[in-house]
């Protein structure tokens, strides 16, 4: 209650107590069915409508917090792990400067999409809300003007009605009645002009506030997947470097080559094979033949292997020659593709890297294929074509390249 001598003098006061007093009466009335209430169907159908919108807004806004503070968080922990990669990224790695940079570039996009959000969606939902509060309290006003209007209506009534009429209380109430009326009209009309409107506009709201939330999302997610393959490439040429200084070490400590050769040819030969180093890129340093291919050309040529290992364009041409002459021989068979040479069993998983490779399964049966033009054959690769591919559709385009070390011949 307002204190008197701030604006609420006694005479105000005590009309403001007399009006609650006289609703309160009324409504008691109405409750009883001692006295009769304005009703408005349409009007409470529009209320109800708007506090199921008022109340689903409420729910979306805080949804919405919720969402743009878990953002914030993923920023906060998506920073605090980019950091942690950028200062243990040491100097000399490959792609320090481009690592540093994509930190930043990380962090920046994270900002940008939680101010977005935040502005856009978030924002559109706040200004949605504010128009909530007025009409609530101009609806709670309407009614109260409502009760007063009904009581204004009985009290005429009843002096009309009255054995004893008083002439000047009739008038007295019947001016009270067209006061109470007339502002209850003025606030029944102008609620019943905006809340159909404010039910419709909820729907604009919606698709605005989603739309803006979506295409925030997909440009967030579009940046940041090129990030992150940045970031996979970075860690790829990086494990490379490591492969390759790791290679050169072991290549340091090799002794003589002849020698090293023969002592891995007897360790396959007593143990189970073990799974190789990555494939030969194309192309690689020439590699020594295969066991079995070093066996075959002792037969073909009365061991004169070992007089000629140190001559590797004489092995390069004899193991062509032999993979032309092996061509002829096989392909005339109807079962069997064209320039077909012998067959190899993948013994380890390999991974196709381009589109002219053969993907291999510990397990698959290889059938290995003459190149069409020997000079393409890079060494440590082998043109072949999967035995159940060829089994089922004779298919000889399906036929790519391998690394020989993943497979042995049988």
């Amino acid at each position: 209650m307002a204190e008197i001598g701030k604006g609420v003098t006694a005479g105000k006061l005590a009309i403001n107590v007399q009006k609650r007093l006289t609703r309160a009466q009324e409504k008691v009335l109405q409750k009883l069915g001692k006295a009769d209430e304005t009703r408005d169907a349409a009007f409470e159908e529009m209320v109800a409508n708007f506090n199921k919108q008022m109340a689903e807004g409420t729910k979306l806004q805080k949804d919405l917090k919720a969402y743009v503070t878990a953002v914030k968080t993923l920023h906060d922990a998506s920073r605090r792990l980019q950091d942690c990669l950028a200062d243990m990224y040491e100097p000399e790695w490959f792609g320090k400067e481009e690592m540093d940079t994509l930190v930043e570039d990380t962090d920046t996009l994270w900002l940008d999409y939680h101010q977005n959000i935040t502005d856009k969606s978030l924002g559109c939902m706040d200004t949605y809300l504010t128009q909530f509060p007025d009409i609530k309290a101009r609806i709670a006003k309407r009614d109260r003007k409502m009760v007063d209007f009904d009581s204004a209506r009985h009290h005429f009534s009843s002096l009309q009605k009255g054995k004893k009429k008083d002439e000047a209380k009739i008038a007295k109430a019947e001016e009270d009645l067209g006061r109470a009326q007339k502002i209850f009209e003025e606030l029944n009309v102008e609620l019943q002009d905006e809340l159909p409107a404010l039910w419709d506009s909820r729907v604009g709201v919606y698709v605005n506030t989603f739309q803006s939330l979506a295409g925030h999302q997909e440009k967030f997610h579009k940046e940041m997947s090129k990030l992150s393959q940045n970031l996979n490439d970075i860690m790829t040429k990086l494990e490379e470097q490591r492969q390759l200084k790791k290679g050169g070490t072991a290549a340091a400590t090799t002794g003589d080559g002849a020698k090293s050769d023969e002592a891995n040819h007897s360790e396959s030969a007593s143990s189970a094979p073990k799974r190789p180093g990555p494939p030969p890129s194309r192309p690689p340093p020439r590699l020594t033949p295969s066991p079995d291919q070093r066996q075959q050309q002792q037969q073909q040529h009365g061991g004169v292997f070992e007089d000629q290992a140190s001559e590797p364009d004489a092995n390069t041409d004899s193991t062509t020659t032999m993979t032309q002459q092996s061509s002829v021989t096989n392909g005339s068979d109807g079962d069997l593709p064209p320039g077909f040479l012998y067959k190899v069993k993948a013994i380890h998983d390999y991974t196709a890297t381009d589109g002219d490779e053969l993907e291999l399964k510990m397990g698959d049966v290889v059938l290995v294929l003459a190149f069409d033009n020997p000079d393409e054959q890079d060494d440590g690769w082998l043109m072949g074509l999967q035995e159940s591919q060829w089994s089922q559709k004779k298919d000889i385009s399906a036929k790519g390249v391998f690394p020989e070390n993943f497979t042995q011949k049988i």
